[in-house]
């Protein structure tokens, strides 16, 4: 099939979105697909092999038999580019326009969580009513986070009171006008891939080991900045519990395609969900592919199943009559 790789984007993740995409053109190539790689410039504009791509309502998008969006962060991971591909009319691998928005948002993702009774740490937005109050009663440390953004971007953790969380607050607010604050999740920080559609399967769980005070942005990307045990050192009984609450996530927030969901797991054996990405980190040494890597799904594999259950999501939500 012919598939457009899109990549790049306007949020503050574009170079990590940049490799990811061009690891999974590469994925797809080596899985037999043909690929159009789709640069999102950080102007908004898009363009192929150096011209702009022409979009129109229903027309497609350069011929592409499905699109396959590598976009971290705002205007990319958010919904906002799922809905253009829903007006071109072009089937798409990952999240749907739903799953997307709220999943970009912690804020709204974890009030979601609270709906359904799903474990997680406490949290408030900062600038609600009572919010200094509650975060007292978290002790610290907290996380002050911006709500919409990923790759651990504007992110603090408070040691102190007042004055470090008011500065922390305003770091955050120059990335997003919503902030988060969270309790410290303690424990072992603990990842699940999953991928499908109404019948989601997740990876071995995979433990993070960061070698830094906390899993930040250079312990992310640099390389030696962190380690990855798989499965993960939490028992047999803790690692399925991390598998069923990711399927669980993954279905409450309608998801489709891929995700990665991200755990706490205490050292009593009690999992708490953190968060969930719906177009994690994808190059072929990315969290969200080792696992399933070590699940016996090699990387072009994976690929080429992302791209055959967006076919069959697309085919699925045209025999309804909307």
């Amino acid at each position: 099939m012919r598939v457009a790789v899109l990549s790049g984007g306007r949020s503050s993740e574009h170079e990590i979105s940049l490799e990811s995409g061009a690891s999974v053109a590469a994925g797809l190539r080596e899985a037999g697909h043909e690929v159009s790689p789709v640069l999102l410039e950080r102007d908004g504009r898009w363009t192929h092999e150096g011209s702009e791509v022409e979009l129109r309502a229903g027309g497609g998008l350069l011929g592409a038999d499905v699109a396959f969006p590598v976009l971290h962060g705002p205007f990319g991971e958010d919904g906002t580019v799922q809905g253009l591909l829903e007006c071109l009319d072009v089937p798409y691998a990952g999240p749907g326009v739903l799953a997307a928005a709220i999943s970009i948002d912690k804020l709204i993702f974890k009030r979601l969580l609270v709906f359904h009774g799903i474990p997680q740490v406490d949290f408030c937005e900062a600038g609600e009513e009572g919010w200094r109050e509650r975060v007292a009663a978290m002790g610290l440390p907290v996380w002050v986070k911006p709500a919409r953004l990923g790759s651990s971007v504007g992110i603090s953790k408070v040691t102190s009171p007042e004055r470090a969380l008011d500065e922390a607050v305003e770091l955050a607010r120059r990335h997003d006008p919503r902030v988060i604050v969270e309790a410290n999740g303690g424990g072992r920080e603990v990842e699940c891939s999953v991928i499908g559609n109404e019948e989601p399967r997740t990876s071995p769980p995979g433990e993070i080991v960061a070698h830094a005070d906390w899993y930040d942005f250079e312990a992310k990307y640099s390389e030696g900045g962190m380690d990855l045990v798989v499965p993960a050192r939490i028992g047999d009984q803790a690692n399925a519990r991390v598998r069923e609450l990711a399927a669980r996530v993954f279905k409450a927030i309608d998801g489709s395609g891929l995700a990665r969901c991200d755990f706490f797991v205490l050292d009593d054996g009690e999992v708490l969900v953190n968060e969930l990405n719906t177009i994690p980190g994808f190059t072929s040494t990315s969290v969200f592919a080792k696992l399933f890597e070590a699940d016996g799904i090699a990387y072009q594999e994976l690929c080429d199943l992302l791209v055959h259950y967006a076919l069959e999501r697309h085919e699925a939500q045209r025999e309804f009559r909307f």
